[in-house]
């Protein structure tokens, strides 16, 4: 069977503790991370770090003789693995608060590449291998309603405006907070099941027709 030599790491924590003085808890924080003196530094064996593999190479006794090869993503060192897929995950957050922002539905490009960053994110979490790309993505959901808190603004006008009973409240004096309660609070409670139940079944049934459709006029 084939050598290979492998370089194996794990970190080990050295720690000091130091009084400083200082006008605040910030100034007292900055002082500790500059001071450059470890004399009394300590090793903390209870806390390092897990086992990791930090070099790979062909052969017995071939460390740094030739060119390394690659190391499986589940023997990387967790954090600086979780460390670059938190940049993944930002890259994907942008682009889908940026279609949320413009309420407009997200590319099926940037869906796949989400359901494929789930899935590594994933796989990091339990030591595993990358996910092979494609990852297999749920099957798409639509958006019936959207509750604008900006329509809700322009409601409070005109309940306002004819509603005597408020007379003595002005639209300025509903704040954006009470706006935004009020619809976490509807968005939560009020039951949509029968609105959606109907929507499923008219498209259950117009996705029906239009297979009847396609299917009688190719056998015409």
């Amino acid at each position: 069977m084939p050598d290979f030599t492998i370089e194996t790491t794990y970190h080990l924590p050295v720690f000091r503790r130091r009084t400083y003085a200082a006008d605040t808890l910030d100034a007292a924080c900055r002082a500790a991370i500059d001071d450059d003196s470890w004399d009394i530094a300590e090793k903390d064996f209870d806390s390092s770090g897990p086992v990791h593999i930090t070099g790979i190479w062909d052969g017995a006794h071939a460390a740094y003789a030739g060119p390394p090869l690659q190391i499986p993503q589940q023997f990387e060192e967790p954090v600086q693995r979780r460390a670059r897929h938190f940049e993944i995950l930002l890259g994907l957050l942008k682009m889908l608060l940026d279609d949320i922002s413009a309420a407009r539905p997200p590319l099926p490009d940037w869906l796949a590449r989400s359901a494929w960053a789930v899935a590594r994110g994933e796989a990091i979490l339990a030591g595993d291998p990358d996910p092979e790309e494609p990852v297999d993505l749920p099957k798409p959901s639509h958006v019936l309603v959207r509750l604008q808190e900006a329509g809700v603004r322009d409601a409070i006008v005109a309940v306002l405006e004819i509603d005597p009973s408020f007379e003595a409240l002005s639209p300025e004096a509903v704040t954006d907070d009470d706006v935004h309660a009020a619809c976490l609070s509807i968005a939560t409670t009020m039951d949509f099941s029968d609105v959606v139940g109907s929507a499923e079944f008219q498209a259950a049934l117009s996705a029906i027709r239009s297979a009847h459709r396609r299917l009688t006029s190719g056998s015409d």
